[in-house]
């Protein structure tokens, strides 16, 4: 089911739109050397083959799990064959191309700086951390994100209609159920969406009954091995789920917040919508009782993008652990609060003139910056001068708690 035409791709239309850079070189049979980075399942071969295939350049592939230096060496002799007698380039694909060492890299670039080869990489890491900034500076870098649920739908039940390359010559009927568990299971990747599709339809195949197959929710479930969670990404169950969460990590129980965390991540709801929220949270209701916990919701964050599952789950579980575990304090959410209904009750009061910058004489002539105290040149480096405007001096907004590092900022405040 691979696609061989552009027009067969889904998803990456910033890649494929018909204006984009990448859809009109291949239009045109002009390429040029490019890493694609992007998720499992999400086409990054596929496009690599499609460059081939729209040039009619020579194609050699390999993977840098399996191959070496010694590969290479080869490959460049029948690039250099093929250069002579054609005077065309060889395309060189090379599958987790951030497997290779940084002198293995190495080795790509002066074949890549010579045109004797157009370069395509492919991986599923951060190319800024495992590709070698020469490298990346001869190529141009293409990312791909992972399929949507539309997209994965789409591509399943072209596997069922296709009678060549697909299961079209099977009599086969899949009940919704089962249809959005597969997609669901997927998280995007077009493979495992077709591998999962096929193992169920083989599952049916060798069981007793009559066409047409019916492949429902039950069949799906045995055949990945789990059960399908009640949930509904865009329903009410997304929002009671989220809710728990945030109120077993406000309430600080560790053990409730991982519960529905992995209640979340089981049932396919996207890592990276739980993430923002524990971002959030970590400002809203720790804040500054604990800093550390912005910085630890964060490398969680990061820790997905860079890792990915089934890895990155423990790292969103010691986030959320760490969370719930921390001293709270919502006293910079009621800041924040009251911080925005004091600029919409008093609106646009003026700048005092003693902090104002005055660059020029003019400005100073007018009293910019007059009677403005240095804090530096006073002990402790602070000095008492009126920063807010005279219609809402003596606010306070921000009341720090006595819980967590709030203690420490209350003293310094005082």
């Amino acid at each position: 089911m691979r696609p061989r035409r552009l027009e067969e791709m889904l998803g990456q239309e910033h890649l494929l739109g018909r204006d984009s850079l990448l859809s009109r070189a291949l239009r045109r049979g002009h390429i040029f050397s490019v890493i694609f980075w992007g998720p499992p399942g999400s086409g990054k071969t596929t496009l690599a083959r499609m460059m081939g295939s729209y040039t009619q350049l020579p194609f050699q592939a390999f993977s840098a799990v399996t191959s070496g230096v010694k590969d290479l060496r080869r490959i460049v002799e029948a690039a250099e064959k093929a250069m002579a007698l054609s005077g065309k380039p060889t395309i060189l694909f090379v599958d987790e191309i951030h497997r290779f060492n940084k002198a293995q890299q190495d080795a790509f670039l002066p074949y890549v700086e010579s045109g004797l080869i157009i370069l395509i990489g492919a991986t599923t890491q951060n190319p800024s951390f495992e590709v070698i900034p020469p490298l990346l500076s001869r190529t141009r870098l293409m990312i791909l994100k992972p399929l949507g649920k539309k997209e994965i739908k789409k591509l399943l039940l072209r596997a069922l209609a296709d009678k060549d390359q697909g299961l079209g010559t099977i009599d086969i009927e899949i009940v919704p159920e089962a249809m959005d568990f597969l997609i669901e299971f997927s998280q995007g990747d077009a493979r495992v969406a077709l591998n999962n599709l096929e193992a169920a339809v083989h599952y049916m195949s060798n069981s007793p009954g009559s066409q047409p197959l019916r492949v429902g929710q039950k069949t799906v479930e045995k055949i990945l091995g789990r059960k399908a969670l009640a949930y509904d990404k865009d329903g009410e169950e997304h929002y009671n789920l989220i809710s728990a969460f945030h109120k077993s990590l406000r309430g600080s129980d560790a053990q409730a917040s991982i519960y529905w965390l992995y209640r979340m991540l089981m049932a396919g709801e996207d890592p990276l919508f739980i993430v923002r929220r524990m971002i959030r949270f970590a400002t809203e209701d720790v804040g500054l009782a604990d800093p550390d916990a912005l910085q630890v919701a964060l490398a969680a964050f990061e820790s997905w993008q860079k890792v990915g599952p089934p890895e990155a789950q423990l790292s969103l579980a010691q986030a959320a652990v760490y969370l719930a575990s921390a001293p709270k304090s919502n006293a910079l959410y009621l800041a924040e609060m009251a911080v925005k209904k004091e600029v919409e009750r008093s609106g646009n009061q003026p700048v005092p003139l003693h902090i104002r910058n005055a660059p020029t004489e003019m400005m100073k002539k007018v009293g910019y910056g007059k009677g403005y105290l240095y804090p530096h040149n006073y002990a402790d480096g602070r000095v008492k001068q009126e920063y807010l405007p005279k219609n809402v001096k003596n606010r306070v907004y921000y009341r720090p708690t006595g819980r967590g590092f709030e203690k420490e900022i209350r003293r310094r405040m005082d």
